[in-house]
């Protein structure tokens, strides 16, 4: 595997930034729903995620998030080499990321792209990585609680302005920057979800 890994990262860019978009586009939700009958696409949000196949299943669930988080890793793992310029490294996590997002699996449609945004962080920055997904978790519980509506974007949404906080205070302008993109990119993803948010404090 580490000479594969080597082959694909000694690749241009671009044909790695391919492969980066083409395993972001697996659609492991999609997988982990095999056997039941069911096309997550139709069924609660309709959304392609964790937070969907949650609905229905704790265990495929988990092994939903381990997929679409792997592939995020796997990817930058991949097509990463040392000494690259810290732009190209962010442009891979970036595709596999749209790729999750945009899948040709599924129309050029997809998730959110939180878990595969995830995984990419899990190999960039595993130290701010961990602090985010305590704070997801304790956001989770606490919106749980006090019955948020769509708590499980305000968690997300929080969790990654905290990644990209800390990149600003401990990794500098750049870093911020370019986790700022991929921020936006998830931010963008759950529009209907914030449409959901303002309708719900209107309605108050």
């Amino acid at each position: 595997m580490p000479d594969f890994q080597a082959f694909v990262s000694g690749l241009p860019v671009w044909p790695r930034l391919a492969l980066c978009f083409a395993l972001g586009s697996i659609p492991f939700a999609v997988i982990t729903m095999w056997g039941t009958g069911i096309d997550i696409t139709k069924f609660g949000s309709g959304n392609p995620g964790f937070n969907n196949v949650l609905r229905y299943s704790k265990w495929r669930a988990v092994l939903c998030l381990l997929g679409d988080a792997g592939k995020g890793l796997l990817a930058i793992w991949l097509c990463s080499q040392p000494g690259e310029p810290l732009a190209w490294r962010w442009a891979f996590g970036i595709a596999a990321v749209l790729g999750h997002c945009f899948s040709p699996f599924l129309g050029f449609d997809g998730g959110k792209g939180v878990a595969t945004a995830a995984g990419v962080m899990l190999y960039a920055y595993p130290k701010y990585l961990a602090v985010a997904v305590a704070w997801y978790v304790a956001m989770r519980i606490v919106g749980g609680k006090l019955a948020w509506t769509e708590r499980g974007t305000l968690a997300s949404v929080s969790a990654a302005i905290l990644f990209v906080g800390m990149l600003a205070v401990f990794e500098g302008a750049s870093p911020a920057l370019l986790g700022f993109a991929l921020l936006v990119l998830v931010a963008w993803r759950h529009k209907k979800n914030f449409q959901t948010i303002a309708g719900a404090a209107r309605a108050r």
